[in-house]
């Protein structure tokens, strides 16, 4: 059975009618909610997102909401997340309805087996249950640990499903949700699984869309709104290679950062006030926050980045025209997150340096790269009109109108 509920209910949601099944007109010219998202008794669409344990997986589900609603004012959206503090947070922010379900990893010890195992029957348990109580209608899965049993109950209902890839190398789970879906998108052209999935692009949502000015924005973080300024980020959880490393390279940088400035996003609230003293120490002026739920307003403010690449970051930095320098995460099999970022930089708006899980290795890898471009302005210039002139569409529309359209 499902957990206790950690997201609105009817009681907290206020005088707002989306999540309540009542009419709302449509924001969109010439199209309205019967004919968006309504099955053949005009009942409105009900649906529910499947997918979490990261930012990564939650971020396109809120766009892809926004983008529903904006289309369909009578469609509701439930999110079925993890139970991780990390996708509660980002639902609550969001004013998202939610159920945590009780899915777990796949680790490799005996340990670990069983209780992904168990996790996995009583997440299905826990969606069958959902799907009667919200009356859910369509599903759509976002990759995870999460998506794969709540696509299998869905499947036993009798349910549509989509399936929103978002790497360039689908993991396992999705692999194995795709033969269940009746739509299979992806943001990225897809390599390493011999099936063409339409690429679609990757839907941002509002909030991790640059659309403030860098001067109002850089104030917002309490920095010099006149001053080029350097992100910082591994993604909504952290990247300890980029925490430890970047610090330490810029202190060796000093007259190539005299002039810049440091917004330093690095996942682990326990971190803050030894990074932050760390910056201090080093001269250079840094403002250190766990996590942004407006990471629009990071984009915004940014210069230049060097993150992680995830399929959100990748987005999102593109979106944001920033030239990025990107640490691929080194411990995944797949080395996924290396052929996500491959796009951005073939677009010559990003730069890949090899996180070699030694410290010292990847620095001499990193450290020419960063003086290069934080000492060139033409350089940098140079990226952001790439990733302008090859910027992509609105995913999150597109999408929107094929879970509407979802039977």
């Amino acid at each position: 059975m499902p957990g206790p509920r950690l997201g609105r209910g009817p009681e907290q949601r206020g005088s707002g009618n989306r999540d309540t099944g009542t009419s709302r007109p449509s924001t969109r010219r010439g199209v309205t909610p019967m004919h968006a998202g309504t099955d053949a008794t005009g009942k409105p669409a009900s649906i529910l997102f499947a997918g979490g344990g990261s930012g990564g997986h939650i971020s396109p589900g809120l766009a892809i909401a926004e983008a529903v609603r904006e289309l369909d004012g009578n469609a509701t959206c439930c999110f079925a997340p993890s139970e991780r503090e990390i996708d509660r947070s980002m639902l609550q922010q969001a004013d998202e309805d939610f159920e945590p379900m009780p899915a777990k990893p796949l680790l490799r010890s005996v340990r670990g087996i069983a209780a992904c195992w168990r996790g996995y029957r009583d997440t299905k348990i826990a969606a069958a249950t959902l799907f009667e109580s919200r009356r859910i209608d369509r599903v759509v899965a976002l990759g995870g640990f999460v998506s794969a049993p709540v696509v299998a109950a869905a499947t036993a209902a009798g349910l549509p499903v989509l399936l929103l890839n978002l790497d360039r190398v689908p993991g396992r789970a999705n692999r194995m949700v795709a033969r269940r879906s009746n739509t299979v998108l992806s943001a990225v052209e897809t390599i390493r699984h011999g099936t063409a999935w339409p690429a679609v692009g990757l839907p941002i949502r509002r909030a991790a869309r640059a659309d403030g000015s860098p001067e109002t924005t850089r104030v917002g973080f309490g920095l010099d709104p006149n001053r080029d300024t350097l992100l910082i980020t591994g993604a909504s959880q952290g990247a300890r290679t980029i925490n430890e490393l970047v610090p330490r390279i810029a202190e060796r940088l000093s007259g190539a950062m005299a002039s810049w400035q440091v917004l330093h996003l690095c996942g682990d609230e326990q971190l803050v006030e030894t990074l932050q003293s760390r910056w201090d120490n080093s001269g250079v002026d840094a403002r250190v926050r766990s996590f942004v739920h407006e990471m629009g307003d990071a984009w915004a403010s940014a210069s230049l980045c060097i993150s992680r690449a995830g399929a959100n970051s990748v987005a999102e930095a593109w979106a944001a025209a920033v030239p990025t320098v990107f640490l691929p995460y080194p411990h995944h099999r797949d080395n996924h997150q290396l052929h996500n970022a491959q796009p951005m930089v073939e677009a010559g708006g990003a730069v890949v340096i090899e996180d070699r899980r030694d410290p010292e290795s990847t620095r001499h890898l990193l450290e020419p790269v960063l003086e290069q471009l934080l000492g060139s302005e033409d350089d940098r210039m140079r990226m952001h009109r790439c990733l302008v002139r090859e910027s992509p569409g609105n995913a999150a529309q597109k999408v929107a109108q094929a879970v509407l359209e979802l039977a």
